[in-house]
């Protein structure tokens, strides 16, 4: 019998997703014998910088840059086959081994091009209807998901039964192929050029769907798995597991600023759910939030600032901490702490410790406002309400705190910081009644201070 206890733990973004998620489960896997990515798509943008080098994920979790570490592809996770190998072969052109450590659930839905051209052309309709956009990446997650819940979705184990993949294909495509010709218009609309090999005449062709997914299939073949079963045997064997969430609390699909969510469950139960584990085996939920706030796309923002200006808190938020999307290049609306927003965080994902990233990026402002709650409706409020409709209502109550003039670029050591630093952090916790157990002080592996390893006996 092994007499090794394992460990594992829940990375989760508590804001709108681009917290640095990354880059925290990049320096747990140190911990870790095997990483799992248990939902959302390759709409996720993890950036890690070790030694100088940036790399950028969107599929294969962030575990992948440390030698000889498993990684895992949860069946919660709606597959683009060919992205993924796209992100392969750029991290074996940089030296890093993939294929003979990551394992793909049998399970997970496919994203196929159908998806994508009705992602783009259902935000094209919405807007042409003078109806705000959700704001979605445009990369079919949103209707993988949609054929997922509705039962018909292919999925990677189809791949392995060509005769089975294009009868459920041919019905998928008379389907979504009415919805795009005769409710979205698709014969009058330009889908770009990287749909332009699918679609003719508004249709996506059965042809070039079905020809390319059996040229990705026999590529994938070698690492389809049954991941709840291997995710168990490793655990069983003493092995720590570590779950990595894409987006953010705010951003789930039940718990968010709905509509203007993703499609997935971001939140930490979901890490079960989504990689086939039980929840007693989640022992640790670490919530990555920044020292501000940013939002990609559509949907309320309370702490919005003024961005655009050279020279305002907003713009140094923006410029300083290069607030730019991984996945969409997209610029990032910034704003003040909200630590009334994080203790809605804190409730739906039962958060044991806040790891803080950026605190860099404040360096240098005079004043800094901390979010402690809210006035709804002339009620003051101390919790996010739940819904778009009422968070667009929201006026901040803020505190105001003293900034500090000195770098804490690359501090490790939390009694280094300075006081005024240390000051802010410490109302955090105190507002949101969570525990700091991380600090990232830049986007280096290196540069992060450690207050409580989740990985450590509680």
């Amino acid at each position: 019998m092994n007499a090794k206890k394992a460990r594992n733990v829940v990375v989760v973004g508590t804001q709108w997703g681009d917290e640095g998620k990354g880059k925290l489960v990049d320096w747990l896997t140190e911990s870790a014998q095997g990483v799992v990515r248990f939902q959302g798509g390759h709409n996720a943008g993890h950036t890690l910088v070790i030694n100088g080098v940036k790399t950028a994920l969107h599929l294969i979790p962030s575990g992948i840059m440390r030698p000889g570490v498993k990684c895992f592809i949860g069946n919660g996770v709606v597959l683009a086959v060919g992205k993924l190998f796209e992100e392969i072969e750029g991290l074996e052109k940089a030296g890093v081994s993939v294929r003979d450590r990551l394992r793909v659930s049998e399970a997970c839905p496919l994203i196929l091009p159908f998806h994508q051209a009705l992602d783009v052309a259902r935000e094209a309709a919405r807007e042409q209807g003078g109806v705000q956009k959700i704001g979605t990446t445009g990369k079919g997650i949103g209707p993988a998901y949609e054929d997922k819940i509705a039962r018909r979705a292919l999925r990677v184990q189809d791949l392995k039964y060509p005769e089975r993949f294009a009868t459920k294909l041919r019905e998928l495509l008379k389907l979504h192929n009415h919805i795009l010709v005769h409710v979205l218009g698709s014969r009058s609309f330009d889908f770009g050029p990287a749909l332009q090999p699918y679609v003719k005449d508004g249709e996506v062709q059965f042809d070039a769907v079905y020809n390319e997914a059996m040229r990705h299939a026999e590529l994938l073949k070698p690492m389809i798995a049954d991941v709840s079963r291997e995710l168990n045997d490793l655990h069983a064997a003493g092995g720590n597991l570590l779950f990595e969430g894409a987006q953010g609390t705010l951003l789930d699909v039940d718990h968010g600023t709905y509509p203007y969510v993703t499609s997935s469950n971001c939140v930490a139960g979901n890490a079960a759910a989504g990689a086939g584990v039980g929840p007693g085996m989640l022992h640790y939920v670490l919530g990555i939030t920044k020292a501000y706030c940013t939002r990609v796309g559509s949907g309320p923002f309370p702490t919005e600032l003024e961005w655009q200006k050279e020279g305002t808190p907003g713009w140094i938020m923006s410029t300083v901490g290069a607030e730019k999307g991984v996945t969409t290049g997209r610029f990032r609306r910034c704003g003040w702490f909200d630590a009334a927003l994080l203790k809605r965080s804190a409730q739906i994902n039962g958060l044991s410790g806040l790891c803080i990233t950026k605190l860099d990026v404040l360096d240098g402002i005079e004043e800094l406002q901390l979010c402690v709650g809210y006035e709804l409706d002339g009620e003051k409020i101390d919790i996010l309400p739940l819904g778009a409709d009422e968070i667009e209502r929201c006026k901040p109550i803020y505190e105001t705190i003293p900034g500090w003039t000195e770098s804490t670029v690359g501090v490790t050591d939390y009694a280094k910081l300075p006081a005024n630093a240390r000051r802010y952090l410490d109302r955090i916790q105190e507002v949101t009644g969570v525990p700091i157990a991380m600090v990232s002080t830049s986007p280096d592996r290196a540069h992060t201070i450690l207050l409580h390893n989740p990985y450590s006996a509680d």
